[in-house]
């Protein structure tokens, strides 16, 4: 009995932290530097936005593999910067497709995202270059161009006026710097962003196996040396060198807030795409079929719950009230995981949602009828339900696991072409199965043992059984 109040209170605790963040109003979590909003992400389906058709341009020799890094890369840097939820995919052998749900206008989007970002680590000298400085630099030039100072040459003019001796006038020719680049974006391995003390941030960078070596023996010929960093030729930082890297490892350090370290940290790690891509196509989708096939899925899925939960009471009476309970536990605790992660939904992801639901009670039922059963063969309360748990846990089992392999099956070949929505019918059915299982064996158990424990001779009325 005290272990049913235990676990009574643990759930009640749950169930009011599931309901905080389900609140339409809920303000969020910020934690430090964690922040998490907690708002309803709704896919392209649901809300509207814009689709986006990109193509690598005639001529570019591309392969899936690279078609298939550029999709991610892009679909990285997206919700990255900001711009959330956005899916990107590859479509045939040279087009990807890219869906920002919620947004009308991502013209200056599409126009950073689609740049070839080309990242190099360039040998700046003694100079310290200021951000946005655009430079040459000489990665992918067929011959190396020495790194050269900036130089004044000298051409005489001897234009000879009348009754005036020829003078010489100099005319001024400046040759651009031209800096060497040390590494490249290709040999970056990650890339995050350390908080320090006193609330100040540094990024942290590992270079592979190559790069290391190249840095080395970089480093240890150019301590306190400027190694820029460098974006499709325009300068994102200077920072110099105070120490030799042995191992790649490195830090940047300077005078970063969380927005500016986690930019930089942005464009460091998704700086590169291995091809140019053109915009095919722009295509808004407007809000208005979203709002009304959300609406009618609302409408459906209440409607459903409502004459699930009726005839649950009606034909298990008791376990069936107690179950109904149970079903509202679980629909509050899966709305507010889809909340936290968050999990974008679509209208495929809802039907997953609802179908969970269904495992949900088919456990639910399974317990009951194996309930009954136990009952008529003599058992007593107690015991009945201790047996009907375990001898109905195999078929449960099962049940569940074959549910989760085809959602892990969905959820793979779901990357295909067209086929993202069955991506969130996969994530929702599977997180769905996995919180159906703890509301069958924790919520619905002990709710119906500490129900049970308020009864007298329970076993003397079957009626509330449902016999």
């Amino acid at each position: 009995m005290n272990r049913r109040l235990i676990n009574l209170i643990l759930i009640l605790l749950l169930l009011a932290l599931a309901i905080w963040v389900d609140l339409p109003s809920n303000p969020g979590i910020k934690i430090g530097s964690f922040e998490r909003s907690l708002k309803t992400v709704l896919g392209l389906d649901l809300q509207g936005g814009m689709e986006v058709i990109l193509s690598v341009p005639e001529g570019i020799a591309v392969t899936q593999q690279n078609l298939q890094d550029a999709a991610q890369i892009l679909e990285n840097r997206s919700n990255a910067l900001g711009v959330d939820e956005v899916v990107y995919q590859t479509a045939g052998e040279r087009i990807i497709v890219g869906q920002y749900p919620g947004e009308s206008n991502a013209e200056n989007i599409i126009a950073k995202i689609k740049e070839t970002g080309q990242l190099e680590f360039a040998d700046f000298g003694d100079v310290r270059i200021p951000e946005g400085t655009v430079v040459e630099t000489d990665y992918g030039k067929t011959t190396t161009t020495p790194e050269t100072a900036p130089t004044t040459e000298i051409t005489p003019d001897t234009q000879a006026t009348p009754g005036i001796e020829p003078t010489t006038t100099p005319e001024v020719t400046e040759t651009a710097t031209v800096y060497h680049t040390v590494l490249t974006g290709a040999n970056l391995k990650s890339v995050g962003v350390v908080r320090g003390e006193l609330n100040t941030y540094s990024i942290a960078i590992e270079f592979d196996e190559e790069g290391s070596a190249i840095l080395k023996e970089w480093t240890t010929n150019n301590l306190n040396k400027i190694l820029g960093i460098v974006l499709d030729k325009t300068v994102i930082s200077s920072p110099s060198v105070s120490n030799v890297i042995p191992d790649g490892q490195a830090e940047i350090t300077g005078s970063f807030d969380s927005e500016s370290s986690n930019a930089l940290a942005v464009q460091l790690r998704y700086g590169s795409l291995p091809i140019p891509l053109d915009i095919e196509q722009i295509r808004v989708i407007g809000p208005t079929l979203g709002s009304d096939s959300l609406d009618k899925s609302l409408i459906a899925g209440l409607i459903g719950f409502a004459i699930v939960m009726l005839f649950m009471a009606i034909y298990y009476r008791l376990p069936g009230v107690i179950a109904d309970l149970a079903i509202i536990f679980y629909a509050a605790i899966t709305f507010a995981i889809f909340k936290a992660v968050p999990i974008t939904l679509t209208l495929p992801g809802i039907a997953g949602f609802l179908l969970s639901t269904g495992a949900a009670l088919d456990a639910n039922i399974l317990i009951f009828e194996r309930l009954k059963e136990e009952l008529r063969n003599g058992r007593t309360m107690r015991q009945a339900i201790d047996l009907a748990w375990r001898r109905a846990w195999p078929s449960i089992r099962d049940s569940n696991i074959a549910a989760l392999i085809t959602a892990a099956i969905l959820f793979w070949f779901g990357s295909t072409f067209g086929a993202s929505f069955v991506k969130g019918f996969a994530v929702t059915l599977a997180l769905g199965v996995g919180v159906s299982l703890f509301t069958a064996f924790n919520v619905t158990r002990n709710l119906l043992g500490l129900v049970v424990e308020k009864i007298s001779d329970p076993e003397k009325r079957p009626e509330l059984f449902g016999l």
